[in-house]
């Protein structure tokens, strides 16, 4: 899976988003996975609650069992208009029976139609943590920091995650010069 890497490519991705039958939670569930990094696993279950009071809560990842503070502050007026209409206790993002949570199979085929309209192979479920991950880098340039938001053991795994190639070393080498 690779991440989406230009605002064109996220629009695009939205703009399938948008003509799917259940527009407002997919599209929201894109936006709220592409600016928190988590894994599809920790953003399906989420509660109304979980996001509700605080612009920064604090969760427990299923995969690691480590608390995660999420950074909600920027999307503040996107959570407002998507929960105005829904109880504490309500699923963020409920299947389509309502009685329980999307689960991370049912947003891989979410993603596949889009990835069919889009004529990619490259997009699944971690296509919006790598997203996240990748446009953090290129803002930043702050590998340690993305590496422990991600939890991971060493640059070169996290490098290697949000798909930082080779051409893109070499472009950023292009016209570094020292001394002369």
């Amino acid at each position: 899976m690779q991440p989406l890497r230009s605002n064109d490519e996220i629009n695009d991705f939205l703009f399938f988003l948008r003509r799917h039958r259940y527009a407002k939670r997919d599209v929201f569930l894109f936006l709220f996975g592409i600016n928190t990094g988590l894994r599809m696993s920790d953003i399906v279950c989420r509660k109304v609650s979980d996001i509700k009071y605080s612009s920064t809560p604090q969760i427990i990842e299923k995969k690691t069992g480590k608390k995660r503070t999420l950074y909600l502050e920027s999307m503040q007026n996107q959570i407002e208009d998507y929960i105005k209409d829904l109880d504490d206790n309500d699923w963020l993002f409920p299947s389509r029976k309502g009685t329980d949570h999307l689960q991370p199979k049912a947003v891989y085929k979410i993603f596949q139609k889009v990835a069919t309209g889009l004529d990619r192979s490259d997009i699944g479920t971690h296509t919006l943590r790598k997203t996240f991950g990748y446009h953090y880098y290129k803002r930043t340039i702050d590998i340690v920091f993305l590496m422990e938001i991600f939890g991971h053991s060493n640059q070169q795994i996290t490098k290697r995650y949000i798909g930082i190639t080779q051409d893109e070393i070499s472009d950023s080498l292009k016209n570094f010069r020292l001394g002369f």
